[in-house]
């Protein structure tokens, strides 16, 4: 089969891989129809390299027809249409039954101290190829795959892999007030769907912030108020508080993650440790704080006092400082963590008609080959032609 490989760092290519094929007797194979290209592969791209070896297939929002089951497979069959989770989620242990399917004790990487293991997604999290491929191999087909129906375009569907839960968690974890309002930083896929489903929730007041025009452009048009982050930390926290009385809003999204701009001190140290050897590396990255934290601290700011700040984008530092000084006197409540994607399918998944309240059918800004997948990373990654959300197609 053809798949997304990695090669280095900004170095993905398309290449002929083995198929994969039934390992135990409730995997299943699906043929990949969609898949998308997340913010979070832009870290794979750019700097999580010391926990990748050339060839790791890459992806992680992919949807597609069953082609083949094992023999204790029952709630799916060949021909049947599926989004995959990006968590590899058994759904019958503890956590699961917690609704915290990204902390999954079937699957979690003990080796490496991490949660649940994830697709296409580093050592970190297991090493499990991903769905950047025409084919894909799924464990707990019973229990993971997530059945869709035929008619609608993949468009409609694929987001259950990703973007819907993460969107909708960092809302939920947000816990805006009814009528309340919330700063959403960073429109890219989350973001930009974080502002939709907090408006659908009944937010009063939605504020985006981004560096990006069109991205900008895009969320205004939606009912976002936007402002630019170039503004400037303290012109950007007082044009906040002339919106909300003078006290910030009542909840921060955290949508950028360690992608945040400025900190050129942590970007010099995030350059340097991509250069190092593995062996390096890797320690370096797991007990060292390199995360570029300006979006966070910027989040600390604009959120009132007794808000809160949810944390969706992903920070790979293990020690990167906070400002807990500031934060114990803000009295401000942090959640974060990855999607539990079960834990918010059913309340996702009535959303998904022709009225379309979310704009899902419309939520892509470029459909591509699969084999122009290296030409959509560097792009995304230079925020090119407008580029938020990219469908792959095998």
């Amino acid at each position: 089969m053809r798949a997304l490989t990695w090669q280095g760092k900004r170095d993905v290519r398309v290449e002929t891989v083995p198929d994969p094929r039934i390992e135990k007797a409730d995997d299943i194979v699906v043929r990949v129809t969609s898949s998308g290209i997340c913010g979070s592969d832009l870290h794979l791209y750019e700097l999580l390299g010391p926990f990748l070896d050339p060839g790791d297939i890459l992806g992680h929002e992919p949807m597609g027809i069953v082609e083949e089951v094992g023999p204790e497979v029952r709630e799916v069959a060949p021909g049947d249409r599926v989004v995959i989770p990006f968590n590899l989620s058994c759904r019958d242990c503890f956590m699961c039954h917690q609704g915290l399917h990204s902390q999954c004790e079937t699957t979690q990487v003990r080796e490496r101290g991490s949660g649940a293991a994830l697709f296409g997604y580093t050592k970190l999290y297991g090493q499990v190829p991903g769905g950047q491929a025409e084919l894909l191999r799924v464990p707990f087909g019973n229990k993971l795959p997530i059945k869709v129906p035929e008619g609608p375009p993949d468009d409609r569907f694929v987001y259950l892999s990703d973007v819907l839960p993460t969107a909708w968690q960092a809302v939920e974890y947000a816990d805006i007030p009814a009528g309340g309002t919330v700063t959403v930083l960073g429109l890219g896929p989350i973001g930009d769907m974080a502002t939709r489903i907090a408006q659908h929730r009944g937010a009063r007041l939605v504020i985006g912030v981004d560096l990006v025009n069109e991205r900008l452009t895009r969320a205004h048009a939606h009912g976002v108020t936007c402002f630019d982050a170039r503004k400037g930390g303290e012109e950007l926290a007082e044009a906040v508080r002339e919106l909300t009385d003078g006290r910030g809003t009542d909840a921060v999204i955290d949508a950028v993650g360690m992608e945040a701009h400025g900190a050129p001190f942590a970007k010099a140290a995030q350059w340097v440790t991509g250069l190092l050897p593995d062996a390096v590396a890797q320690p370096l990255m797991e007990r060292a704080g390199i995360d570029r934290l300006g979006a966070l601290h910027t989040g600390i700011e604009l959120v009132r006092r007794g808000g809160t700040l949810s944390v969706s984008g992903v920070y790979g530092g293990a020690a990167s400082p906070m400002p807990l000084l500031r934060m114990f006197d803000k009295q401000i409540q942090v959640r974060m963590g990855q999607a539990n994607v079960w834990r918010w399918v059913d309340d996702i998944r009535p959303l998904l008609t022709d009225d379309d309240p979310l704009g899902v059918d419309s939520f892509k800004t470029h459909a591509m080959p699969l084999e122009d997948a290296p030409k959509a990373y560097a792009m995304f990654q230079a925020k090119e032609d407008g580029m938020v959300k990219t469908l792959l197609k095998p």
